[in-house]
């Protein structure tokens, strides 16, 4: 059994901690601080979650965000929508931060889960998986879908007095993909991938014993 020496984060007390079973907990014997924890379902709630945040981000994108009346004249876009009449309308650094932070990261980022979450159900799991991994958590903190809401938000106040706003499915698959997005993080374990992960000095060394 191999035990991993770590120190305390609350009291300092270097001690061992042993490999923890599913859904454990290890606690310092000192000062009952959380050193590390497992959990119960490490692979197949954040595949659940992250294939119902495909499927939000999805209708979000496909969906208009809301629909805009006024003096009779009526209108709705989509994400990719705005973008374009941005790009249009000469600020085509603007329409780019905004198809990268909004479509192409959050895209990017749950397929390469979905991805990861897949290929390590049944380990060993590839060398290539770890590399996706990487990846995914670059393009973690570039998915702003939050953002976006907020700045929408803040749109539809300014303009509640010069028009009648309603909100499309879209808006409602933005506002869900928002709330999707973090559980998978918070739900999701890296360490759990990583020990399913073939590496190559290993297969190296299995092709030396033969």
């Amino acid at each position: 059994m191999i035990l991993e020496t770590i120190a305390c984060p609350a009291c300092d007390l270097l001690q061992q901690v042993p490999p923890l079973p599913p859904g454990g907990k290890a606690r310092c014997p000192r000062c009952d601080e959380t050193l590390g924890s497992r959990s119960a379902d490490p692979l197949d709630r954040p595949l659940a979650l992250t294939v119902a945040a495909a499927i939000v981000f999805i209708i979000a994108n496909t969906q208009p965000l809301m629909d805009l009346s006024a003096v009779g004249r009526q209108a709705s876009t989509t994400i990719l929508g705005g973008a374009y009449e941005m790009w249009i309308q000469g600020q085509a650094l603007t329409a780019i931060v905004v198809a990268f932070c909004v479509v192409i990261a959050p895209a990017t980022y749950i397929a390469f889960m979905l991805t990861v979450l897949l290929a390590a159900r049944r380990p060993p799991a590839p060398l290539w998986v770890g590399e996706l991994l990487r990846w995914a958590d670059v393009m973690k903190p570039w998915s702003m879908s939050e953002v976006m809401m907020l700045g929408i938000l803040v749109a539809l106040v300014k303009i509640a007095e010069l028009a009648t706003v309603s909100p499309g499915i879209g808006m409602y698959a933005v506002g869900l993909l928002v709330v999707l997005l973090p559980a998978i993080m918070v739900n999701f374990d890296p360490a759990e991938v990583w020990k399913r992960v073939t590496w190559a000095d290993a297969a190296s060394r299995a092709a030396i014993a033969e």
